[in-house]
């Protein structure tokens, strides 16, 4: 007999009330099934609807359930019946009396049953085994596999329980959220033995229960690629937002063995844009998730290698090798290094702000909260585009959605398009001149006080939701002392490395640095974090092909 492929996980229910039948059913059924099924009795129909559920939190499939008719409290119809809703994919049989026929009978119509079955059922090689065959072979048949997914318990207000959220939904990662207020996120707490105390807990789909899991755990138990698969390629690339992304499918497709590096999620700041509109390509707008899915997998598509969750701490250059380090002290090397590290949103500094970070305090989009919103005052901090596409999002759902901020008006950093959306959305607010000054809350946030920066005024305002975009830093800390930089930590290249006519210290070759070459040959930048680049996604995307064609020189001429 054909076993499905998820045999160590799939049930054959059985269910009487009398316990010697109930023994003598389970004893029939692994005697033929055991080998390929798991098999599960209850004796009363509310301890088996607890074991269906627990089943269906935990993934797991059930085949067949068999349930004795005459049963106290709960009859094998209503058992049945509920049954149904939890696990619909199962194939229904009744067991029942030569009295109870009709009964039977008309359970075909209330519970869609799928056969009934005579007690006694001696011998259950004539009786049994050749009807269970039936359904067993029907439902591999069926389209009866659930979606495999992660499952998250945590609470609403735990900081970490934000951070998983959202690092599993810019992964593009499938995962059901729990919350331990609710009574399935308590019984999962309780499968994985745990008390709440310390959340999140993250189920993955074979089962394995994390609990605060760090995201380099995180991100092997989901499937994300953590380890590269050779110690040197032709280019390594450093960041996976647009600019690293870009470089990635062209490298790949030329022919670069190519991997890209990224220490959270693909996408960057684009990534968690609720709508891009002004991009080449797409009149409607389309979601930085999407837009992100989309070169994720046209980068694989071409055979360049995505290594998520992993945090690159230094650079190197021996002789022809690029060496890239990681911070769990392990390496990889290149002929070629792209830098696409983009950029990170700047910290409020505001009493109380870091405290209620992810608990009521969120920087960029944070759409996974989106859902929260509905029906709440939400505020934003911010005039850029990132703000701008944040509050349109948002405002769909929300009661209302008030924009903090500084400048007198929008027009300084936000695109003409955004600036006249939300003039024509009724729920959204502007308010100039306007910054915090504190955040308030015990467990989570709860006012806000405002100050007016040219009367000085303060206000105190109910708040449950702060979205935070007020510029950003670059991500280059790590490069200190091996890539100039600017003041701001922004990377330097081509031009500006010889802005005085004379290459830059320590440069050995007879040719001027490349566009976008760094002061050490062969590494390049892309994107937002070199230096007076343009910040928009579209150019970034154009800086990450173009790498690649420097690329392509450096190495002919290597």
């Amino acid at each position: 007999m054909a076993q499905p492929a998820d045999a160590a996980r799939t049930v054959i229910m059985t269910v009487d009330d009398d316990p010697g039948v109930s023994r003598a059913v389970a004893r029939d059924l692994r005697r033929r099934y055991g080998k390929s099924y798991r098999i599960v009795r209850a004796e009363s129909g509310q301890s088996a609807l607890e074991a269906l559920r627990e089943l269906k939190l935990r993934g797991d499939l059930v085949a067949v359930i068999l349930a004795d008719y005459r049963m106290p409290q709960m009859n094998g119809i209503e058992f049945l019946e509920q049954a149904l809703d939890i696990h619909p994919g199962a194939r229904r049989v009744l067991l029942t009396a030569y009295a109870d026929t009709n009964a039977a009978i008309d359970a075909i119509n209330v519970v869609d049953l799928d056969h009934y079955l005579l007690k006694p059922w001696d011998p259950p090689e004539e009786k049994l085994y050749p009807v269970l065959d039936d359904l067993l072979e029907a439902w591999r048949r069926s389209d009866y596999r659930p979606v495999p997914a992660t499952k998250v318990v945590g609470h609403r207000w735990s900081a970490r329980s934000s951070d998983v959220r959202e690092f599993l939904a810019r992964n593009q990662v499938p995962y059901r959220w729990y919350s331990t207020d609710e009574p399935e996120g308590r019984r999962l707490l309780g499968a994985a033995g745990q008390d709440g105390q310390r959340l999140p807990v993250v189920i993955t789909a074979d089962g394995t229960a994390l609990v605060e899991p760090e995201v380099p755990e995180l991100a092997a138990h989901v499937g994300l690629a953590t380890t590269p698969t050779a110690d040197f390629y032709d280019l390594v690339v450093i960041g996976g937002g647009p600019a690293g992304l870009g470089a990635a499918v062209y490298g790949a497709s030329e022919g670069l063995r190519t991997v890209l590096v990224e220490r959270s999620a693909t996408g960057g700041q684009a990534g968690q844009s609720s709508r891009i509109e002004n991009y080449l390509g797409f009149p409607d707008g389309v979601s930085g998730g999407q837009l992100t899915d989309r070169a994720r997998r046209q980068a694989t598509k071409f055979g360049a290698e995505i290594l998520s969750a992993r945090e690159v701490t230094g650079l190197e250059a021996n002789g022809a090798a690029r060496t890239v380090r990681f911070s769990d002290g392990s390496q990889i090397a290149a002929h070629s290094v792209i830098l696409a590290t983009g950029v990170s949103y700047r910290q409020l500094e505001a009493p109380g702000a870091d405290e209620l970070s992810g608990r009521g305090v969120f920087y960029g989009s944070a759409l996974t909260e989106a859902a929260a919103c509905q029906g709440h005052d939400v505020y934003i901090v911010g005039g850029a585009n990132s703000a701008g596409q944040a509050a349109m999002y948002l405002s769909r759902g929300a009661k209302s959605v008030t924009l903090l901020v500084r400048g007198a008006d929008l027009t300084a950093s936000m695109s003409h398009y955004l600036i006249q959306q939300i003039a024509e959305s009724p729920n959204i607010f502007v308010r100039a001149h306007t910054v915090v000054e504190a955040a308030h809350g015990d467990n989570d946030l709860e006012q806000l006080t405002l100050r007016d920066t040219t009367s000085g005024q303060t206000e105190r305002v109910d708040a449950q939701w702060l979205f935070v975009f007020i510029g950003a830093a670059p991500l280059t800390d790590w490069l200190e002392g091996t890539v100039l930089r600017d003041e701001h930590g922004f990377i330097l290249a081509g031009p500006d490395l010889t802005a005085d006519g004379r290459p830059p210290a320590g440069w050995e070759l007879d040719r001027p640095p490349y566009h976008l070459e760094t002061n050490i040959p062969g590494v390049f930048v892309a994107g937002d974090a070199r230096a007076e680049s343009a910040k928009r996604v579209a150019s970034a995307v154009g800086e990450g092909a173009m790498a690649v064609m420097l690329v392509h020189r450096y190495l002919e001429q290597s």
